[in-house]
């Protein structure tokens, strides 16, 4: 069964959907935790290449892996964070194979032609560019008028 799972964080709430399934899955296999972010900014985009410092945007992103793998950490989970930079598809690709996972959970918005071709179907790239399963979550909408 699983062993390793990478577990793509977008830093919004549509990570609690994914972690909610990941978690009894864990446990269950016992599973490991690689948490990614993968920062898409401008300045994430061309970090290396033009050797930027980190902007706001990353040291938030990076800020949030480490409490949700603190936290599962907490929790009795074996776990650790990987922030990334680029394009989400192409680094979550990467990281995978790097890191030897045997399975990627990530969420999903169902969103549908026109907002795929926009949002750049990061889940349906991944899923055609890895060999392992990749588990896809629904995202759960807020109800009209809910308050956070």
């Amino acid at each position: 069964m699983y062993k390793h799972i990478l577990v793509a964080i977008e830093n919004s709430e549509s990570d609690r959907a994914v972690l909610n399934h990941v978690e009894p899955l864990a446990r269950l296999t016992g599973a490991r935790l690689l948490l990614v972010h993968v920062a898409d900014g401008w300045v994430a985009r061309h970090f290396d290449e033009l050797k930027l410092r980190e902007s706001e945007e990353i040291r938030a992103d990076r800020e949030y892996l480490a409490r949700i793998c603190d936290e599962l950490v907490q929790r009795g989970f074996q776990a650790r964070a990987r922030l990334a930079m680029g394009d989400p598809a192409t680094e979550l690709t990467k990281v995978a194979t790097e890191e030897s996972v045997d399975l990627i959970a990530m969420s999903t918005h169902g969103h549908r032609f026109l907002n795929d071709l926009l949002r750049g179907a990061t889940a349906d790239r991944v899923r055609h560019n890895v060999q392992i399963p990749v588990l896809m979550v629904r995202a759960l909408k807020s109800p009209v008028g809910a308050s956070s």
